[in-house]
């Protein structure tokens, strides 16, 4: 019975998280509507970040619970399955092609990123200097990202976003998405983050292990669903981005607050093993941007199967 309601419970949590991730996404996104930024951009900022959000308040809300497993699992896990997961199951719908020219830099920042992270892992455990250098990177990152837009008509860039995710028109509409965003999102986090620390006393397992497959599964569906809806419109520019993006913010913004609010120690079954498919994830990206390919259907299948074996090994 104990088992039922703390699936229940991340159930719920997941309800939550998915309806504020829309709300906080499409308010976020309404607010952008009046700037000429090209979607990639947007993609990169403002999508990811409101994508992020999840994974933000569950890993904020984890770790001052006492639950700091789950809070870097969920980060790991969530990287891992941005790229096999979430990349994966729209290029069964329609290809992805990796020709935007924004994206080479990105991605390859991404995988610095990763690598700072990593080491910063391995002089575990995580704590205010490291979620500080975070936080300044995430800085310059945006910064940068948006001086650097190479600017598009302001038709364009609304007909782009808004034939992708749809956006509010009305002032108050938009208000009231940001608003519902922000009280849902805490609410769907706390669910999530009871409901994983008994389930995993129940199976007897580590919050960790928790954190990497089933609350980074639910933290990533914002991102899965914008980037199937992104496949059928199309918009492989809107798709990278938001996987690029996100990964980027889930390592700069949610490990660098929550480092900032408390020390993250890091499992030794994280540094052995998860860590690196993350990594090795990002260079298959990486190294798709860099050639320009086109991820299609046979690579979309490799990285599902890839994410399944994951998750098979982890228990």
């Amino acid at each position: 019975m104990t088992e039922v309601l703390d699936v229940l419970r991340i159930f719920g949590g997941f309800v939550y998280l998915l309806l504020g991730g829309d709300f906080l996404v499409r308010g976020a996104l309404g607010l952008s509507r009046e700037s000429s930024i090209p979607p990639v951009v947007v993609g990169l900022t403002v999508v990811a970040m409101g994508t992020s959000a999840p994974e933000l308040m569950v890993s904020a809300f984890s770790a001052l619970s006492g639950f700091p497993g789950i809070a870097i699992g969920n980060v790991v896990g969530s990287n891992i399955a941005n790229v096999l997961l979430v990349i994966g199951v729209p290029v069964l719908i329609h290809s992805i092609s990796c020709t935007e020219e924004t994206l080479p830099k990105q991605t390859g920042l991404m995988i610095g990123v990763t690598l700072l992270f990593m080491v910063m892992c391995y002089l575990t455990p995580l704590g205010v200097i490291d979620g500080i250098i975070l936080l300044v990177i995430l800085a310059s990152f945006l910064t940068m990202t948006v001086r650097g837009a190479a600017v598009m008509p302001l038709d364009d860039a609304e007909d782009e976003l808004e034939r992708v995710l749809g956006l509010p028109g009305e002032k108050w509409s938009i208000a009231l998405l940001v608003i519902l965003g922000m009280i849902t999102l805490p609410l769907g986090a706390n669910l999530a983050v009871e409901g994983a620390a008994g389930l995993a006393k129940s199976w007897g397992v580590t919050e960790a292990v928790i954190g990497l497959s089933i609350i980074a599964l639910g933290t990533s569906l914002p991102e899965l669903s914008t980037t199937v809806i992104a496949a059928l419109h199309k918009s492989s520019d809107v798709a990278l981005g938001n996987v690029v993006g996100s990964n980027l913010f889930n390592i700069l913004l949610i490990m660098g607050f929550t480092s900032v609010l408390t020390e993250v120690p890091v499992e030794a079954h994280i540094l052995r093993f998860d860590i690196w498919v993350m990594f090795l994830a990002s260079v298959v990206l990486w190294m798709f941007v860099l050639a320009r390919g086109t991820i299609g259907k046979r690579m979309g299948v490799i990285f599902l199967a890839s994410y399944g074996a994951y998750i098979f090994a982890i228990y």
